[in-house]
This record gives structure tokens, C-alpha cells and sequence, in this order.
């Protein structure tokens, strides 16, 4: 029997905002919250977020709720706004606990949280000079905030729980990007520390999504570190491209993780063939147990509420295409 608990249907938790819908207005992001509940239910997913609709973006939960940022008027090269470190982070209270308990109430489908990692956070808003005296420490400050949340996230029945590092799989290529104000050896660190839990209660996945594209040239040995160091129950890894270093990311991992294979391009409207999908899953297949796997688009829809990536009816197509793929591999035993 399939594991149940590998909510096989999953997506990243972005989802194209209703058009006109403010953040600033909470009555009206409340009931795009609930419109899109129901819409995740009749797309059968497995599990349900609130879109990201009440933030700005994927960071949003941590930078707008802990004290110790400034946002400034710069952009970054990934087309963020810039935030800056100048304190040590203090939480003022729960980041996402308390909207995560309301899709509980909401639905019977399990409710999921995305957090960035306090890595990716430590790397991209760490600045010499500004009242941190390092990057590392920065980062651990950050991690033990995101431990504190997940906790209670996990305490108010939140049972899926991704973070998001999208500069973890750079640092996997023979030639590895920039990693920012944060080495490599460092970011593992800190990610590891954010998702070190006593137990899980049963049903409970942490998810890592370490990046959007797998590199072109996978360094084996630094994947395989990657893995080791970050003790997630689940993977979210890219396989929309069909390349061998997609294959060769999940080959990396350890047989005893999950893997969620965000096998839908959620940057381009054209619908993936399913008999390609299903080609790509199957020789994962030759090396990898799909009954501890799952798929998801390849990325979130909007990750910046501003800038989607597809509308909203080429959004609901691939999320159909991800449902169908689902049943194709697993039945309708999920």
C-alpha cells in the first residue's frame, strides 16, 4: 500500500493572486485564502497553502514579521528587493502558525507551510558593518527562529513543511555560482540546525526545495553532501527538463528520503507531453522506489505576488497535468 503520508500531489505553495488583490486589505486576502482552498481541492491535491496570497513574496514570512531587517529601494540580480540584516533577528510571535491552523479548519486535506531558509535568508541580506558581525551568525540566529516555527507549525497541525534555499543547487555544479554572503559548508549548517526536530509525529514531512534548475554538470560528491548534512524528510527536486543531471540529483539521494519531482515547467504555459513525464519517471524508477515519491510543478507560480509566472488558466492546467501524472503513477490510492 502506498505510504499515505507522502502527499503525493503537492505544489510549492506560490499561486497566481486574484487580480487587484492587496496584501494590505486582510478581509479580502482572508477570502481569496478560502476561494483558493477550494480551488486546490478540485484539483485533488493532496495538500493545500494559502497561496502565499497574505506576502509580498516567499520571504515574506520571515522578513516581515521578525525585527532586525530594513528592506531598501534596490533590487537584487534575481529581481528581489533587497532586504538588509541590522540587528540579530527576535520573532514577535508565531510567522505562519496561526494562518496555517486556519486552512485546518477549513478543509480535512492537509495543510502545508513554505518558509524560506534561514540560509538563503542569512546569504542574501547579510552586510559587513550593519550590527551582525557575521553571516554564519546571522544565520544561525535565523535558523533557530525557523526551528521555533516549525514546531509549533507542527503543533498546530501544519503536516508539510517546506523550506526554500533556491541557491543550494548552484553550489552543486563542477563550477559552483556565487553563494552569496554564506559559504556552502555554512549554509548546510544552518539548514541543518532549522530542521533538527526531537521527533515527527506521524505524517510529518520537513521538505528542503534547494533551487529551481539543476545544474548543468552535477558535482556527485557535493550533492551527496548536501543530503547528508540536511537532515529533511523530503526532497523537492527539478526534473522538468529531462536532463541526466536532473536524474543524476536524484540518483544522489539517499534511498531512506522522500522525493517530491516538480516534473511540470511552471515558468512557460506550454503543457508537458504525459507520455514524456511518464518516460522520465520511469527511469527514475530503475533506481529509485516511486512509493517513496510524489510530484509537483517546478517551482511556485509567484513567488513574487507583483510577477507570476503564468496566468491563472495556464496555472491550472499544469496543475491538472501534475494530477493526472499523479494517478498515472500511483492510481487513485494516495
Amino acid at each position: 500500500m502506498a505510504d499515505t503520508f507522502n502527499y503525493r500531489i503537492d505544489h510549492h505553495g506560490s499561486l497566481v493572486r486574484p487580480p487587484g488583490l492587496s496584501t494590505a486589505d486582510p478581509e479580502a486576502v482572508d477570502a481569496a485564502v478560502r476561494e483558493a482552498v477550494a480551488y486546490q481541492r478540485k484539483l485533488r491535491s493532496t495538500v493545500v497553502t494559502d497561496g502565499d496570497f497574505p506576502r509580498e513574496d516567499f520571504r515574506g514570512a520571515v522578513l516581515d514579521t521578525v525585527s532586525g531587517f530594513r528592506r531598501t529601494d534596490d533590487t537584487g540580480p534575481d529581481g528581489l528587493v533587497r532586504w538588509v540584516a541590522e540587528s540579530l533577528p527576535k520573532a514577535n510571535g508565531p510567522l505562519l502558525a496561526d494562518r496555517a491552523a486556519r486552512l485546518a479548519d477549513l478543509t480535512v486535506i492537509a495543510p502545508k507551510a513554505a518558509l524560506p531558509s534561514p540560509a538563503y535568508l542569512a546569504a542574501t541580506t547579510f552586510q559587513p558593518g550593519l550590527g551582525v558581525s557575521s553571516a554564519r551568525e546571522l544565520g544561525e540566529a535565523l535558523a533557530e527562529i525557523v526551528r521555533a516555527e516549525i514546531q509549533l507549525l507542527v503543533s498546530r497541525g501544519v503536516r508539510l513543511i517546506q523550506l526554500n534555499n533556491p541557491l543550494l543547487l548552484g553550489q552543486l555544479g563542477s563550477s559552483p555560482a556565487d553563494p552569496g554572503a554564506l559559504s556552502f559548508a555554512d549554509a548546510l549548517a544552518v539548514d541543518a540546525l532549522a530542521v533538527r526536530l526531537d521527533e515527527r509525529p506521524e505524517g510529518v514531512r520537513i521538505a528542503v526545495a534547494p533551487g529551481w534548475t539543476a545544474p548543468a554538470d552535477l558535482d556527485r560528491t557535493r550533492a551527496e553532501h548536501l543530503y547528508d548534512a540536511i537532515a529533511a524528510d523530503r526532497w523537492i527536486l527539478p526534473f522538468d527538463q529531462g536532463t541526466p543531471a536532473e536524474l543524476d540529483l536524484l540518483r544522489a539521494l539517499p534511498d531512506e528520503r522522500d522525493f517530491c519531482l516538480g516534473v511540470a515547467d511552471a515558468t512557460v504555459p506550454d503543457l508537458e507531453d504525459v507520455d514524456t513525464v511518464m518516460s522520465r519517471i520511469d527511469a527514475a524508477g530503475e533506481f529509485k522506489d516511486l512509493e517513496d515519491g510524489a510530484v509537483s510543478p517546478s517551482r511556485g507560480f509567484a513567488d513574487v505576488a507583483s510577477r507570476p509566472l503564468l496566468g491563472a488558466e495556464d496555472q491550472r492546467k499544469k496543475l491538472v497535468l501534475v494530477e493526472t501524472v499523479a494517478r498515472y503513477v500511483w492510481g487513485n490510492e494516495f
